[in-house]
């Protein structure tokens, strides 16, 4: 076969046969895609009756069914949550000259190095790190599976959250929970597959951090509000009944079927339909399952709902599990902003205090109730911070963006309960042991999920994306 180059011509015929590369790549837009419909017409045709977001087998096995996704938006420090630097105290105020590192708009004037304010203990049998101020996640510590590891590109927040989101950096690419409900679809055909619980402010990048991107409309994150009505709309109005809205639907369904045959392809168009039909069974589900009203006072005092500091990220945790016990594939939770440039110590202080007692009832409650084995919790920022910071007035010590270093946590599904994996070096500036950029990280929580990123890819703009952009390798020594 020829190994020359092949390109063919509008109005022309090739001169010779394409090459091996050619003709096998060329499968992915012909043959093979009818080849592939095909295959999944012999199947049954049960999938189209209940929409996109059937379930679908995995590539392999999996260890979790459901994701739930904390994402502390800002970049919080590790060194002052869960990666002790005993070095700082020596160092505290040293100054120092940084050389070879990507650096951060905000980074200018000397650097000194500025020690944790916070002390830390050693927590749980497992012996986990963390400072003191995490109170209550300290009695779930053997839950946990700490990653100091993972690296990131982007100094930069909006290209940083997109990049832990989404996989690439510069948006427009589906979000993780988009990818994940493509490859498994919902285990509730009732309520999204995908559902996020965001800050009354949206967190830098806005909601492309929750986009399907080029994947088919219906696998985009659906957003709750997070004041008012959680779905507007959401109630019919007054005098309209189910068997009239019924009705309405039946009738749009028909003149959209006509619409549709002349605009064959429209993803957008089919996904509106989906979502008409999704939006009706919600009404019969979504209601009692966003209503914390029935859940019982001592539930309410585990999640800390109800007081000031607690209630607001109480009640997104409550609602995850909720979510996940009624069958959502991925939902991802919000808490800002961790971005810490002065007084870390009051600003991180708050935020902790915030988030520590409802992320350990989560966790605690998925355990009673069964589901922590098959539901994979992570937490995490879109990268870390650094040991030092700028020249600041008094005491207002803070800390700069740093995508060398960051800690991650995973619970549930399948990891590695109760252990420490990876390091930074002595002032946490880099990480240096097990390290990996986050498509690695991507791909084992893919992997834990039943999903192989290889192949889970989507054919668009003239070749197959994946979520890690190019591939990349599991960790195993997160994985049980």
């Amino acid at each position: 076969m020829s190994t020359e180059p092949f390109f063919p011509c509008a109005g022309a015929r090739a001169l010779h046969a394409p090459t091996r590369r050619e003709f096998i790549y060329s499968l992915g837009a012909s043959l093979g895609s009818v080849a592939f419909s095909a295959l999944l017409a012999s199947q049954g045709r049960a999938a189209d009756k209940i929409g996109p977001l059937a379930p679908k087998p995995g590539h392999v096995p999996a260890k979790a069914k459901n994701c739930i996704f904390l994402m502390m938006e800002g970049g919080p420090s590790h060194v002052d949550t869960f990666d002790p630097k005993p070095a700082l105290a020596r160092l505290h105020l040293q100054e120092f000259t940084r050389e070879g590192r990507q650096k951060s708009a905000m980074e200018s004037g000397k650097r000194y190095y500025v020690q944790s304010p916070f002390q830390f203990r050693k927590a749980g049998q497992s012996g986990a790190d963390m400072a003191t101020n995490w109170e209550h996640l300290a009695r779930v510590a053997d839950e946990l599976c700490f990653y100091r590891g993972c690296q990131v590109d982007s100094v930069n927040h909006p290209t940083a959250m997109y990049q832990m989101n989404c996989g690439n950096r510069f948006g427009g690419d589906p979000a993780m929970g988009a990818w994940v409900n493509y490859g498994l679809g919902s285990l509730n055909q009732n309520l999204p597959g995908f559902i996020v619980l965001p800050e009354v402010s949206y967190p830098q990048g806005g909601a492309a951090n929750w986009s399907n991107g080029y994947l088919p409309a219906s696998f985009q994150g659906t957003p709750l509000r997070a004041k008012g009505s959680p779905i507007l709309d959401l109630t019919p109005p007054a005098g309209v009944t189910m068997t009239r809205q019924r009705q309405n639907l039946d009738l749009l369904a028909q003149l959209n079927a006509v619409h549709a045959t002349g605009h064959p392809g429209h993803d957008e168009l089919a996904a509106r339909m989906d979502n008409y039909e999704l939006a009706f069974r919600m009404q019969l589900q979504v209601p009692e399952t966003l209503d914390l009203s029935k859940e019982d006072a001592k539930t309410k005092e585990l999640y800390g709902i109800g007081r000031d500091a607690t209630d607001s990220f109480g009640r997104k945790c409550l609602l995850a599990r909720k979510l996940v016990e009624k069958g959502v594939r991925f939902v991802q939770l919000y808490n800002g902003s961790w971005d810490s440039h002065d007084y870390i110590e009051r600003a991180h202080g708050n935020l902790v205090r915030g988030v520590d007692q409802p992320i350990a009832a989560l966790i605690a409650d998925l355990k009673q109730r069964g589901l922590l084995e098959s539901t994979l919790v992570v937490w995490c920022g879109e990268f870390g911070r650094t040991p030092d910071n700028g020249v600041r007035a008094g005491t207002a010590y803070g800390r700069d963006h740093n995508p060398n270093a960051m800690t991650m946590w995973l619970a549930g599904g399948g990891v590695k309960a109760g252990h420490t994996i990876g390091a930074t070096d002595e002032t946490g500036m880099k990480a240096v042991d097990c390290v990996h950029h986050v498509r690695d990280v991507h791909v084992t929580l893919l992997r834990l999920l039943g999903l192989d990123d290889n192949k889970l890819t989507f054919y668009h703009a003239g070749r197959f994306k994946q979520l890690s952009q190019f591939g990349g390798q599991v960790i195993k020594e997160l994985i049980a």
